[in-house]
């Protein structure tokens, strides 16, 4: 276990990270992590790891259910829209065209719909993500900076509800994780 630091005192704990050196080696670390228990696990990769997201426990995403609201939303509206402007604040009867003309109504209720679901997963994305977020503590780690580029990051954090610090070293070192650190907030 090289590369652990002691805990500062009163400072708030994080959790333990550990470094690993290729994607089978981070993937097979998660899943003997895991089967001894943790589940507040994050991993970081300089690339998607197919199976990382199973092995880490994480539910499906919830993006979609988002984008479906942001586009029945703006569909809703501009439907709601076209029928009021031609209903209820400047009604005019045109060729015995009805108030609620929906084949008329279609491009539009359509593209704010479009406009509403981009919305929608912009929004959703930096929410869902916590985003911006322009520290954390998994940067104090000391060889973090070649996440970008090389190197893959367990991290085993403290508020799982089994944390124990000396456990959790050991099960990253166990699963062949170095420079085991410990990380504060």
């Amino acid at each position: 276990m090289s590369g652990t630091t002691p805990a500062t005192e009163g400072a708030k704990l994080y959790g333990v990270m550990a470094e690993f050196t290729s994607p089978r080696d981070i993937l097979r670390a998660t899943e003997a992590v895991r089967e001894k228990g943790w589940s507040r696990l994050e991993a970081y990769t300089p690339f998607p790891v197919h199976g990382l997201e199973n092995a880490l426990g994480h539910p499906g995403s919830k993006m979609p259910w988002v984008v479906l609201g942001g586009a029945i939303f703006g569909g809703c509206g501009g439907l709601a829209l076209q029928w009021w402007t031609s209903a209820i604040d400047y009604p005019i009867k045109i060729a015995g065209k009805p108030y609620l003309s929906l084949p008329a109504f279609v491009p539009v209720t359509f593209e704010l719909g479009v406009l509403f679901s981009a919305f929608a997963a912009i929004l959703g994305m930096l929410a869902l993500n916590r985003l911006p977020q322009p520290y954390h503590p998994v940067f104090r780690h000391s060889q973090f900076a070649r996440a970008t580029n090389d190197r893959f990051f367990l991290a085993i954090e403290a508020r799982d509800p089994l944390f124990d610090l000396d456990g959790a070293r050991e099960a990253l070192a166990q699963a062949g994780g170095v420079n085991v650190e410990t990380l504060e907030d």
